[in-house]
């Protein structure tokens, strides 16, 4: 088996592994609430636009793997997930398919398998315009993403040391890729000033995609057979800290998803209150998929049910109108924002 190969599989048993956390940066936020909604649920609309892309709700299965054969038994279950509950998809990085055409199939049977379904090809930063459109086109993708992973790199035994092409490489991909490419982070959070980088290039979407969830730091510290790095296994901003610095910044093009640690249709709410339009969950997905897929599909659409009771509770009839809601921020959120000069009030008094 190859080296990349056998690393996909250890990628997901471990993240399945840690699966279990403690603490939720978003029990740092809290809903202000108001005791006429003013709408009722048979108002809201879940269906949402990002990127040009239409959603038929405002979650949807986030890149997670690809690669080997049992993951691609894997893909085919999170493509059956996403079929049956009309959800969008993106695939783990496809550069082990490039790079091992007789590992393809395990990404074109997402397609195979949701062939009507919105699906998003995912590849490193490190790549080429050629690369990034043959990821395109094994999946006949609808978008790509650009993961950024600089600290998984680091701590990966056999993983990249070179970064200084990357904002390059992404200008390149958007200047010639014709799909919409949304540059995602893989658990450690963005700044304001990454950010405002990314916008200024010209990427479609932003997923910030923060600490809390799927921690790579720390699957990557587990495999190494020298010395440990375990002091980079809480590197990072947290989601909400992430939407936060996001707010800070006047975006022109780039729209903004949230993922990272993001479990409950309360912590969804959250988050696109915070400013995001769209949130992506993998962690989540992969235990779902990893258990029954029967039950795994009743739970996706209570969570849409769930997300529509929210929505009405805040009187909010689409995703755009979270945004209106009134939160208070406290704890470490709070503390960060106060370092950063970040307004909290303005989200309680909105």
């Amino acid at each position: 088996m190859p080296k990349q190969t056998n690393r996909k599989n250890e990628h997901v048993s471990l993240a399945e592994k840690f699966y279990p956390r403690q603490h939720s940066p978003f029990n740092d936020i809290q809903f202000i609430h108001h005791s006429l909604p003013g709408i009722d649920v048979a108002d809201v609309d879940l269906s949402i636009s990002v990127a040009g892309l239409i959603f038929s709700a405002p979650f949807f299965i986030n890149a997670m793997t690809g690669g080997s054969d049992w993951t691609g038994r894997v893909n085919e279950k999170l493509a059956i997930i996403a079929r049956e509950c009309q959800l969008a998809m993106a695939t783990g990085s496809i550069s082990a398919g490039l790079k091992f055409p007789d590992m393809a199939d395990s990404y074109r049977i997402v397609r195979q398998t949701h062939p009507n379904g919105l699906i998003l090809a995912n590849l490193g930063a490190g790549h080429s315009v050629e690369n990034a459109q043959r990821a395109v086109d094994l999946l006949q993708a609808d978008g790509l993403q650009i993961h950024v992973n600089a600290p998984q790199e680091i701590v990966m035994p056999e993983g990249d040391r070179s970064f200084c092409h990357w904002l390059d490489h992404i200008q390149a991909i958007v200047d010639n890729i014709s799909v919409p490419i949304i540059v995602k982070e893989v658990g450690f959070g963005m700044s304001r000033e990454t950010i405002q980088l990314l916008d200024d290039i010209g990427v479609d979407a932003i997923d910030i995609s923060g600490r809390g969830g799927t921690n790579f730091a720390q699957i990557e510290n587990y495999r190494r057979k020298d010395y440990k790095l375990d002091i980079l296994e809480d590197w990072g901003q947290t989601t909400p800290v992430s939407l936060l610095e996001a707010g800070k910044v006047s975006l022109k093009t780039a729209e903004i998803i949230a993922s990272g640690g993001i479990r409950t249709p309360l912590e969804m709410t959250k988050a696109l209150a915070l400013g995001a339009h769209l949130v992506g969950l993998s962690g989540e997905f992969l235990h779902l998929a990893l258990n029954d897929i029967d039950q795994a599909i009743t739970t996706v659409q209570q969570w849409k049910e769930t997300l529509t009771k929210i929505y009405t509770i805040l009187g909010a009839q689409s995703t755009p109108h979270l945004q209106q809601a009134q939160l208070i921020l406290r704890g470490d959120t709070a503390h960060w924002c106060y370092a950063r000069g970040i307004d909290i009030t303005k989200y309680s008094q909105r």
